[in-house]
């Protein structure tokens, strides 16, 4: 048998190396995709995946998901409990990630703070953070402010609460916040409002918590909303308000669109509001039963 020229046998090794380690990449993708992962394609490179029950997903799996460097978005829905201060680290790597959500992550605000480390982010969702971890507080957002193109954020389902929000009003990039169901106070509307350049905002009303009887969305938060004064986008729901206080949203001079959700107004009140603010594309919906016992839940005084 002919010799293979050692030289030659050098040159191939690398080859041979990347072809096995495409190879297993390939074999841990398919894995993912046995679990559930849809992904996406631009031509032969990955660059989303998206797995709606993380039930599953472990320390093998986040391995393998922060070695797809390529990645542009990643969503990580339906109880990532495997999300920790120490799985945290292998999704670093992700240079190229431009979207991130999660549902069900449990991270210590040291870990939260880990994710600024990927510096190409421009989205991020968290659902059901760390809720009720000991602990957390949702302070690890401070770090975030050093994000060069971060725009928009949601925080949902969480036990944070207006120390988390004096956080996130660090990130002054920020264009787009989405929250709803945290401890937040009225306070957290405050450090909100202190967004120098907020276009789109989305408030829902807290969660219950006992000792805390004051709702964190009502007529008295209406005054602190109407100074974000870039905003063209308001969603408001979960929440009592009378037409005196939502006047107050006039105050708003590039205001194009305004939701009212959930929430507890005469539709006759609304009618009003619309022929006072005729530049603004004004969406309600009145309440179902379903949700007015939602309400009543949520606005409950705590025991």
């Amino acid at each position: 048998m002919k010799k293979i020229p050692s030289t030659l046998m050098n040159r191939s090794l690398p080859i041979f190396a990347a072809f096995l380690l495409t190879s297993v990449q390939a074999a841990d993708l398919t894995h993912l995709e046995s679990l559930g992962a849809r992904v996406t394609r631009k031509g032969e490179v990955v660059t989303e995946l998206t797995l709606t029950d993380c039930t599953k997903v472990g320390q093998a799996e986040l391995r393998t998901i922060g070695g797809i460097t390529t990645l542009k978005s990643l969503t990580l829905f339906g109880k990532l409990a495997g999300l920790t201060d120490h799985t945290v680290d292998f999704l670093l790597p992700l240079q190229s990630l431009e979207s991130l959500s999660t549902e069900g992550a449990q991270l210590s605000d040291a870990g939260l703070a880990k994710l600024a480390g990927l510096k190409a982010l421009r989205s991020a969702a968290f659902f059901h953070l760390s809720f009720r971890k000991e602990g957390f507080t949702g302070t690890g957002f401070a770090s975030w402010k050093s994000l060069p193109n971060l725009q928009r954020l949601t925080v949902a389902g969480m036990s944070m609460g207006d120390a988390g929000f004096a956080a996130i009003a660090e990130i002054q990039t920020l264009r787009e916040l989405s929250t709803w169901h945290t401890w937040q106070t009225e306070a957290g509307n405050a450090e909100i409002a202190k967004l120098p350049n907020l276009t789109s905002l989305k408030l829902g009303q807290r969660l219950p918590r006992t000792g805390i009887q004051e709702p964190s969305l009502s007529d008295l938060s209406l005054p602190t909303v109407a100074k974000i004064h870039k905003l063209e986008t308001l969603k408001l729901g979960e929440a009592r308000f009378t037409l005196k206080a939502l006047r107050e949203l006039k105050a708003l001079p590039n205001l194009k669109s305004l939701t009212i959700y959930e929430t507890d107004i005469p539709p006759a009140d609304i009618e009003t509001l619309q022929a006072e603010l005729p530049s603004v594309r004004l969406t309600f919906e009145p309440l179902t039963e379903e949700q007015r016992k939602k309400l009543e839940m949520y606005l409950k005084e705590a025991r």
